[in-house]
């Protein structure tokens, strides 16, 4: 059977390629993919078991058996973010808390809260540089609605809206905003905040940081 593979971040850059379409017998597995590429790209390649796994945009188990046709995407630890411009995104362009907050702005509505991530210049004792972003975008919008999803069944009457950069992105410049808007302001401290979490646990997108001592993506310098 055909399958697509798609790679990220680090991977991305030790494999040297972003794609690969190959061939392998009915009934393989995600963990038989994963050491049958091991194998192929040597054991410093990263395929371990800290390697993210979702076939055709949704997370996958190590037994779950690949069908023709599907996609499949190596996905590393994420380090926390051009799509559809909806309440949810990915952005090539620069971004800001105004953009997400009209979205989410309703009659029943009286607190909204909005967060702003900008680069910092120092991250670690480092002086950074620079920062580069990355996602795999399909699914991390996929990723936001889900997490939106999340928050409305918490705190009724939730609406949210995020958007999160990817590509080179300087000092101070903003990298993800988010904004949450619900009835009384106490639920939309809370909510915005569990987004906010919930978006550097989920959602794939890595980010590479450039400083003084040199270059590395962020939780992939083992």
């Amino acid at each position: 059977m055909k399958l697509k593979l798609r790679f990220f971040a680090f991977l991305r850059e030790r494999l040297g390629l972003s794609e690969l379409d190959i061939e392998c017998p009915e009934g393989t597995t995600v963990d038989v993919l994963r050491h049958d590429l091991g194998v192929r790209y040597g054991a410093s390649s990263g395929f371990g078991t800290r390697m993210f796994v979702a076939v055709n945009w949704d997370p996958a188990e190590a037994k779950h058996e690949l069908r023709e046709g599907g996609e499949v995407a190596f996905l590393p630890p994420m380090s926390g973010g051009s799509g559809r411009e909806g309440s949810f995104w990915i952005s090539e362009t620069p971004i800001s808390g105004a953009l997400v907050e009209e979205k989410v702005r309703a009659a029943g509505c009286g607190g909204i809260v909005t967060f702003v991530g900008a680069v910092r210049d120092v991250s670690g004792g480092k002086r950074v540089l620079r920062l580069e972003y990355e996602a795999y975008p399909e699914m991390a919008e996929r990723k936001m609605r889900e997490i939106s999803e999340e928050v409305a069944a918490r705190w009724p009457g939730a609406r949210v809206a995020m958007v999160h950069r990817v590509g080179r992105l300087e000092i101070g410049d903003v990298a993800v905003a988010i904004a949450v808007a619900t009835p009384h302001r106490a639920a939309a401290f809370e909510a915005c905040r569990h987004a906010i979490d919930r978006m550097k646990e989920t959602v794939p997108i890595w980010k590479k940081e450039f400083t003084e001592e040199g270059e590395y993506w962020v939780d992939s310098r083992a």
